[in-house]
């Protein structure tokens, strides 16, 4: 016989105890969650910001160089010991030819010449003067880039014994041709004097296709050149130290 007052329980009734344990557990494992998913967007929210402001550094970049380009000017005076050009255009190499023939320079440097090119095309292209060749004008025919220009262009002027060299190339390379030269002769001036195409403006270049994608590879070219020659510059220093310290 039953007590009385005590509660009874079905006999078909069972007491679940299983599901309030995992109640209890399923507690920390909803806020590990919320705690990731909160952390995944923070890190979104960081990644979206520095995109953005890596663009706008990478972007501003680019202005100062296309401002560059667009700001270099010849000199007003022509006074240097030796003028080098650079290939590229038959125009480069017959603006360097007048100004050769209007300065006290006294040789000029043709960097980069095909190995094939004779000096007899180089006159007949830029309706030059034979004479002025046999006389004063060098060829250089190892040069296949930029960096190349600047190694020979170096070893021309230091054996000439120039302080001071007149560059001739185009106004959108020659950022990049001052660049690689002061690094391989930093003991030498570098006057530039760019030349302009005449389907080529510069100063508006947003305003043509051509002209900006043509800026935006010289851009990519000059910022891996920097790069380049300001690591070379500070591994010497490096050296330079260490040997010092020894």
């Amino acid at each position: 016989m039953a007590e009385q007052g005590a509660t009874s329980v079905p006999a078909n009734h069972q007491i679940d105890v299983g599901s309030a344990d995992d109640a209890r557990a399923s507690v920390p494992l909803a806020r590990g969650k919320r705690r990731a998913s909160g952390l995944l967007r923070s890190a979104m929210v960081f990644l979206t910001l520095a995109v953005f402001l890596g663009a706008g550094l990478v972007a501003g970049s680019f202005f100062r160089f296309a401002s560059m380009v667009s700001e270099v000017s010849p000199p007003a005076v022509l006074s240097s010991d030796g003028i080098v050009v650079l290939t590229g255009g038959s125009d480069r190499i017959t603006q360097a030819l007048h100004l050769f023939k209007a300065s006290e320079a006294k040789r000029l440097l043709i960097s980069g010449v095909h190995p094939q090119t004779t000096r007899e095309q180089i006159v007949r292209t830029t309706d030059s003067d034979m004479k002025l060749f046999e006389c004063c004008v060098d060829l250089d025919r190892k040069a296949l880039n930029t960096t190349d220009n600047a190694r020979e262009t170096a070893k021309w002027a230091h054996r000439e014994g120039f302080s001071e060299l007149l560059v001739v190339t185009s106004s959108y390379h020659m950022p990049r041709s001052l660049l690689e030269l002061q690094a391989a002769m930093p003991d030498i001036t570098l006057v530039p004097y760019p030349v302009v195409r005449d389907d080529l403006d510069v100063s508006h270049w947003y305003v043509d296709g051509a002209t900006t994608r043509l800026l935006l590879r010289e851009y990519v070219k000059y910022m891996v050149a920097r790069f380049r020659t300001e690591a070379r510059f500070d591994l010497g220093t490096t050296a330079a130290a260490s040997l010092a310290s020894d």
